[in-house]
């Protein structure tokens, strides 16, 4: 029955879906509860529910249902959903998730570990965990590890890595991707220097709303640099 609900969910036919997973919830399936609690939690097929959805996310991040454990994770990072803000919950449950191969909870817990948020700042572990995400094409992931490679935090200085991981992630239409890979042509780092390659990534990163990118592009037009 979870797949007929999974199947109606993903014809939009939130109705049926609804009504299935509600079912199968009460008889305490973790992946009904999980996809439950995501339509309370985005009004599909019923009125938004935020304790209901949070009852919901828990009792199956309980049993360990891995995008329950992530969507409580962001919950808890965010203070939204009737939960308040705890950055050392949320990273707990992000790594939760990301050891039951959730890529964007490694991701998360990439972030997390970067930047010391509810954890002590690891490089290393966060190099790690990106490249977890990495391997399973998360785009995010590719950016970030490629970051990492390029000041050298928590992996070796790599121009040749840092030109392939920013390479994915512009392959996958990541803004930041392109941007990135755009200022790797631009100074010639991990390839050879191209500034036509750059100003075009450049102009695709902006097109799809990088901020940088936008007043780079803005700032050649007003020179008379370009003219489209």
């Amino acid at each position: 029955m979870i797949q007929t609900a999974h199947d109606a969910y993903n014809k939009q036919d939130y109705t049926t879906a609804l009504e299935l997973y509600t079912k199968l919830a009460r008889e305490g399936n973790p992946d009904a509860q999980t996809s439950l609690a995501f339509m309370y939690q985005k009004e599909q097929g019923c009125e938004k529910d935020e304790l209901k959805s949070l009852e919901l996310y828990t009792k199956a991040a309980e049993a360990k249902q891995p995008y329950a454990l992530f969507n409580l994770a962001i919950l808890y990072a965010n203070g939204v959903g009737g939960v308040t803000h705890d950055q050392f919950k949320a990273h707990d449950l992000h790594m939760e998730a990301a050891t039951r191969d959730v890529p964007p909870a490694m991701y998360e817990v990439a972030l997390m570990l970067e930047r010391g948020l509810g954890c002590m700042q690891n490089y290393s572990e966060a190099a790690f965990w990106y490249e977890e995400g990495a391997k399973r094409g998360h785009l995010e992931s590719f950016n970030n590890l490629g970051a990492l490679y390029k000041e050298g935090h928590g992996v070796d200085k790599d121009e040749a890595r840092t030109f392939i991981c920013f390479s994915r992630a512009a392959e996958g239409g990541l803004a930041q991707g392109l941007y990135n890979l755009g200022m790797l042509y631009d100074q010639g780092i991990g390839c050879e220097q191209d500034h036509d390659k750059a100003l075009d990534l450049c102009r695709k990163a902006a097109y799809k709303g990088h901020e940088k990118a936008k007043q780079i592009i803005q700032g050649l037009q007003e020179d008379g640099k370009i003219v489209f």
